[in-house]
């Protein structure tokens, strides 16, 4: 974390200096905003947070509550979050108070007795290393508060404004503010108000049986399981011995349970199988009590017992699997005529089972990716074309999800009988890439390159999420994950690996630094304003294959030392140098001669060149990046 980059500061560091929008920001909600967020779930709130680093956006987000979100429903949080809460600043915080899960247990029926359960399969979470981070389990309502607290300590202290229900909207073909929005108050003296909102652009993130998806006439594609489940969040004595300990547990009389322990030490969830469910019992399945969900969990538990002593939380489900046909309002026969202006995410535009913990999860990269592109757009970085691209890449995510649900939810339906031993542990094991939240990987695009060169940096895949790597901080000789440093500002990041020569060499590396600090055509300068900082927009760093000790910081190029704040003051956390023993070069797969690694502000690869490819670098940023032009770097 860097800060007294401005001045001495005596305070909390997370707390950004108040800036734009921030510094007069009107308590009620104002009549013209540049966005407006419906629903403070997961995907609203990451998106909120997002754009509350823009201090010239005006962002409001409402809700229909009266505040925050006590008990929240979803608890599963992949790898991929957790490395997206580092971006955030507080994937340490989250993970200390969270579950952590390191195995899962599947237990099967007694071939000596089908009547009772005995343990079987016991494989670890991730067996292959595929994230620094872990697994966590922790109720949704805590990530929502580090979300409002991360926008409420930016430079637009932003704050949800609960209290306003989304009612319809309408999309003018003219005028600066073309989203006309109705909501009415539900709280305080005035509940029953209308109010009205104009805005540049809308998201919906208003869950499930969305209003805003209802307003722009998405329609959600996609069928029921006929399957019913209770679940339940409980305070429970049991003899069981894997109560704290993720399991899926199938019995031989019929019925699965999924175990999901909690934050705390002592509440868990769990999933209890209620059976297919027909239209003429559907009524009756959705009316299954609490004590009916215990006793059916009981059943599928023995020999053991369950004990509930308290319940903090329970629901009755069907699992339904749908995909709206698009997530924003142009209509698909109308693709390419105008670029959208309202738009949903999360739940309002794929549904699904709770059970493979994706849920929030791929909500929450949902909002990510949209909002980073709103700031562009809004601050004129980028032509409002850019927009088009949330609808192409999420839709598809969430197809993927959709299908992996389906099967993920049949299998856990799936009677004894009908399953092979060790058959669903396998499928876990199998897609363990999956629930962990990387298999996203986004197709080329006007963000995302051509594999051309992918042969330079094969453990960095086009169009997936930037895999971290360990590295070592030259100036202070600091071992660090490197993209741990990764803020969710906003900006591009840009890595520069350095070939063989040592810092102050003539070298590849030296030549492209000079290009890019000093040519009309790089990047860092054809997008910047007059008065931006050099890493205003692109953040630009560089790996040398050398030991730390051996790269003279003195002799490293400008660009990647550059000036900041009022001081002018030299920012020296650019430059790192590879580990000895952990070479980042050959952990991910990187040409010894060097190349560059581009990757979104939502951390998504989206380049991969070599060094002396740099009119294929300035096409490339010139395709969703305005030219502003500033002067070369003295």
């Amino acid at each position: 974390m860097q800060f007294h980059h401005h001045g001495y500061v005596s305070g909390d560091p997370r707390v950004q200096p108040a800036a734009g929008v921030g510094l007069d920001r009107p308590d009620d909600l104002p009549d013209e905003v540049d966005v407006l967020v419906v629903g403070t779930g997961p995907a609203g709130m990451i998106a909120a947070a997002q754009l509350s680093q823009f201090p010239d956006v005006t962002t409001r987000i409402v809700d229909r509550r009266r505040g925050r979100l006590a008990i929240g429903q979803a608890d599963g949080i992949q790898a991929r979050s957790v490395e997206t809460f580092q971006a955030f600043g507080f994937a340490g915080r989250i993970a200390e108070e969270a579950y952590r899960i390191t195995e899962m247990c599947f237990w099967h029926p007694d071939p000596a007795d089908p009547t009772r359960i005995v343990r079987g399969e016991r494989p670890p979470d991730d067996p292959s290393g595929i994230s620094e981070f872990p697994h966590l389990i922790v109720n949704q309502a805590r990530v929502l508060d580090h979300f409002a607290e991360y926008m409420a300590n930016a430079p637009t202290r932003m704050r949800p404004d609960y209290g306003y229900a989304f009612r319809d909207l309408h999309v003018a073909d003219h005028g600066d503010h073309p989203v006309t929005v109705h909501l009415t108050l539900t709280t305080g003296d005035d509940a029953g108000t209308d109010k009205t909102v104009r805005a540049r652009y809308v998201l919906g993130a208003d869950g499930a049986h969305s209003d805003v998806r209802r307003a722009i006439g998405c329609v959600p594609r996609g069928d029921s399981a006929f399957h019913a489940w209770g679940v339940m969040d409980v305070l429970a004595v049991t003899d069981f011995p894997d109560i704290r300990l993720k399991c899926a547990i199938q019995s031989g009389t019929g019925g699965s349970i999924l175990l999901i322990p909690r934050e705390g030490g002592h509440l868990f969830r769990m999933y209890v199988d209620l059976g297919e469910v027909h239209p003429d019992t559907r009524d009756a399945v959705r009316a299954t009590t609490i004590d009916q969900i215990v006793d059916h969990a009981n059943a599928i538990l023995r020999p053991y017992t369950l004990d509930v002593r308290s319940v903090a939380w329970h629901s009755v489900y069907e699992v339904g699997h749908r995909v709206t046909d698009r997530f924003d309002d142009v209509p698909l026969d109308q693709r390419g005529t105008r670029t959208p202006r309202v738009f949903i995410a999360g739940d309002a535009c794929h549904t699904h089972s709770a059970k493979a913990g994706q849920g929030m999860n791929v909500s929450m990269q949902d909002g990510f990716n949209l909002a980073w592109k709103l700031g562009h757009v809004l601050t004129g970085r980028s032509p409002e074309t850019l927009l088009t691209t949330y609808s192409a890449e999420r839709q598809v995510i969430a197809q993927n999800l959709i299908d992996f649900d389906r099967e993920w939810s049949s299998l856990m339906a799936r009677k004894p009988e009908d399953l092979d031993p060790g058959e669903l542990a396998a499928f876990y094991v199998r897609t363990t890439e999956f629930l962990f939240g990387f298999m996203t990987q986004y197709p080329p695009s006007m963000l995302v390159g051509d594999a051309t060169h992918q042969r330079l940096a094969t453990g960095f895949p086009l169009g997936k999420r930037f895999k971290s790597a360990p590295v070592v901080r030259v100036a202070d000789a600091n071992p660090l994950h490197l993209g741990h440093q990764h803020r969710a500002d906003g900006r591009w990041r840009v890595y520069a690996f350095a070939d063989r020569p040592a810092a102050g060499e003539r070298s590849a590396l030296a030549d492209w630094a000079g290009w890019m600090a000093t040519s009309p055509d790089s990047p860092v300068l054809a997008h910047a304003r007059e008065g931006d900082a050099l890493d205003a927009l692109l953040d630009v760093k560089v790996v040398y294959q050398q030991r730390h000790v051996d790269v003279d910081v003195t002799r490293v190029p400008a660009l990647f030392l550059p000036r900041t704040g009022p001081f002018d003051l030299v920012d020296y956390e650019k430059v790192f140098a590879a580990l000895p023993d952990d070479d980042v070069f050959d952990a991910r797969g990187i040409d010894r001669d060097g190349c560059v690694v581009v990757v979104r502000p939502d951390q998504y690869v989206a380049a991969v060149l070599p060094l002396d490819a740099t009119a294929d670098l300035a096409a490339f940023f010139r395709q969703h990046l305005l030219v502003q032009g500033r002067e070369p770097v003295a």
